[in-house]
């Protein structure tokens, strides 16, 4: 096993040499490399064929210049990027993230762990993650339009549905989708439903979608609570974040009998002892695109703590909703001194390496994104099959196939945990699941 060790260590040092300055593309290898040793004890053949080192390569990567005119007349010049990192498994699945902090490393990490969320959803998905440094708050229709079908005339050469499915993310939803697909259509002469999902239901969307991601965060930790006799129902929780999955998590939450007494924004954070009032705060983000600091004019009751962290707010099941690393050793080693049972990350990477250990070792539920979110693009894949067949479902079919996804990656990764030596550390169940998938497929394709 030592042997082995030595082995992870070196190619992951190889990682980082080739990959320079792209930390958190390192930190996503290195938590995935250093729980594989088991695994290649038991499966030799998988060094032999190199697959760790291949998986750790993207099989493509994409850069591009992306102009276009604001409202002003004034010509603005953005980088955009798509990274296709494994396909063994089924067409590059994974979204498009517009925001000032993208970066060629960010979109390696976001994709390296889209493989094997991928993986562990059951669908037939590879794994990919792309973007821009663009930021659509605070611009126009107008200017995000633009934006969109600059950022496709280039995009659209690399994509189709039995190629590369993207589908929206950190700062793309339905308006978003709706430009991209408009210019796909426009320059292809091709109604390729399946090209983009996150797609509008009213043109080739599925319902649940907006909510997948959110709801199979949820539905993770139900399953990780029911482990040890408990339930979500009557516990207090807090969501980080206040986009589209924090929102619908907070929304299954409160389905589920949960009291959600926290939320965020990038600005500041929303304490409402009650509960956090669920209809205002979709009418404050969805509808009026403000801040969440605006909830406290409708309850005065409700405190709002500017640039406060939501980790220091008492809760027993915790959500990190927003961004990667936004959880650190401090946050959880404050979590855990104030109760905490579980935590189901429903962003990607959201915990810190530190954070993770508390958690771990203070004997905290810790649900790992590439399982726990997995829900958004397992919808995203019933979506792709909708479109192929030309069907719609409804939206309590979908959810219900959705919460089976969500429970099958939950057994999984819990008796592969079991199967290895590390019962209930669903990050090594996560991890050897998904990858013992791909891993199969490539073994099975030859070196390619």
């Amino acid at each position: 096993m030592s042997d082995v060790n030595v082995r992870l260590e070196q190619i992951f040092q190889q990682v980082v040499r080739r990959n320079q300055g792209e930390l958190e593309f390192h930190q996503a290898v290195k938590e995935v490399v250093e729980t594989l040793g088991p695994v290649l004890v038991k499966h030799p053949e998988y060094a032999q064929h190199k697959i760790i080192e291949r998986i750790c390569e993207p099989e493509r990567q994409i850069i591009f210049r992306v102009p276009w005119q604001d409202d002003k007349g004034e010509v603005q010049i953005n980088r955009g990027f798509r990274v296709g990192f494994n396909s063994a498994l089924g067409p590059y699945k994974g979204g498009l993230r517009f925001h000032p902090s993208v970066s060629l490393g960010t979109i390696k990490f976001l994709g390296f762990e889209q493989t094997f969320k991928n993986a562990l959803s059951g669908m037939p998905i590879g794994g990919a993650k792309g973007g821009a440094d663009f930021d659509p708050k605070g611009r126009s229709d107008g200017e995000v339009m633009r934006f969109c079908q600059s950022f496709m005339t280039e995009l659209y050469r690399h994509i189709g549905e039995l190629t590369d499915v993207p589908a929206g993310d950190i700062g793309v939803g339905g308006r978003e989708i709706g430009y991209l697909f408009g210019q796909y259509k426009r320059i292809t002469n091709r109604y390729e439903s399946g090209v983009l999902t996150g797609k509008s239901p009213s043109w080739g969307g599925a319902l649940v979608r907006r909510e997948a991601t959110g709801y199979g965060a949820v539905f993770f930790a139900e399953e990780m609570l029911k482990t040890h006799g408990e339930s979500i129902e009557g516990k207090t929780c807090v969501v980080s974040g206040s986009g589209n999955v924090a929102i619908y998590a907070i929304e299954k939450l409160q389905q589920l009998g949960a009291k959600v007494v926290a939320c965020s924004d990038s600005n500041g954070v929303i304490y409402d002892r009650k509960g956090i009032d669920l209809a205002l705060l979709k009418q404050l983000k969805e509808v009026k695109r403000l801040r969440v600091s605006e909830y406290v004019k409708s309850h005065q009751d409700a405190q709002y703590i500017e640039n406060g962290n939501i980790w220091d707010i008492p809760c027993q099941v915790a959500f990190p909703c927003a961004t990667q690393n936004e959880l650190n050793e401090a946050s959880a080693t404050m979590l855990v001194a104030n109760g905490l049972m579980a935590l189901s990350e429903g962003a990607n990477m959201p915990v810190t390496p530190g954070g993770i250990k508390v958690l771990q070792t203070a004997g905290v539920s810790y649900a790992p994104g590439k399982a726990a979110n997995a829900g958004g693009v397992a919808t995203s894949a019933l979506e792709m099959q909708q479109n192929a067949s030309r069907d719609t479902w409804s939206f309590e079919y979908t959810e219900e196939r959705l919460h089976k996804i969500m429970c099958n990656i939950h057994r999984d990764c819990y008796e592969t945990a079991k199967e290895y030596g590390h019962a209930g550390n669903y990050v090594v169940g996560a991890n050897i699941a998904g990858f013992r998938r791909v891993a199969e497929a490539m073994v099975a394709f030859g070196i390619i």
